[in-house]
């Protein structure tokens, strides 16, 4: 598994707050309607298995097997990985990171990466989406979900317990552009307002392995 500094701070911190995370944002969904429209229409398009990569506690792979969907998870944080193995017992959760998958190349119809790439530095936004490529066989979807914005904020605090964690926010069409870089074809993409619980507008991403 590759590994620096920030990925050891974001496991340690995922770590500590693992049980609140799930327990504060398991039935975040049921309130952002633009949200589960990008997933609807993601399991609509995928043919074959699905990984949702960062999958944290598993809410969202959960959200897409009730599509229909054959789905597992990935995160970096072994009690996150706990934690979505004890919530969804029928579906497989697996520690690993994004930057350097062990998966087999073009072994997936889907791959999701939802807001698991605002710990990630934009110098490593390449290596991670070369890692979804490889990954997806040719057809395959792959959807974002990330924070507008361009720059870095640092948080100490999370949930009511310490943490380091680096939040990046960054511009669409950088993402796009990246994207489309290693090999993948956008399709379509959605900005939204910021929400109540939100400081920034989000947006989501989707791209074809041609």
């Amino acid at each position: 598994m590759v590994d620096s500094g920030y990925l050891h701070a974001t496991r340690a911190s995922y770590d500590t707050v693992a049980v609140d995370y799930a327990r504060r944002l398991r039935d975040e969904l049921t309130t952002k309607p633009w949200d589960r429209a990008m997933l609807a229409v993601f399991a609509e398009l995928v043919r074959g298995p699905v990984v949702d990569i960062g999958c944290g506690p598993g809410r969202v792979a959960a959200h897409l097997a009730d599509l229909g969907l054959t789905v597992s998870g990935i995160d970096l944080s072994p009690q996150m990985v706990a934690v979505a193995r004890r919530s969804y017992p029928e579906l497989r959760f697996t520690e690993g990171s994004m930057l350097a998958l062990e998966l087999p190349d073009n072994c997936l119809g889907g791959v999701v990466a939802w807001y698991s790439l605002v710990h990630t530095p934009p110098e490593q936004l390449p290596l991670a989406f070369a890692e979804f490529h490889r990954v997806l066989a040719p057809g395959g979807h792959l959807l974002l979900a990330f924070k507008v914005g361009d720059e870095r904020v640092h948080l100490d605090q999370a949930y009511g317990l310490p943490v380091s964690l680096d939040v990046y926010r960054f511009p669409p069409n950088l993402v796009a552009e990246l994207v489309r870089r290693v090999g993948l074809v956008e399709v379509a993409r959605l900005v939204r307002e910021a929400d109540e619980s939100e400081k920034t507008p989000q947006a989501f991403l989707m791209a074809r392995k041609p």
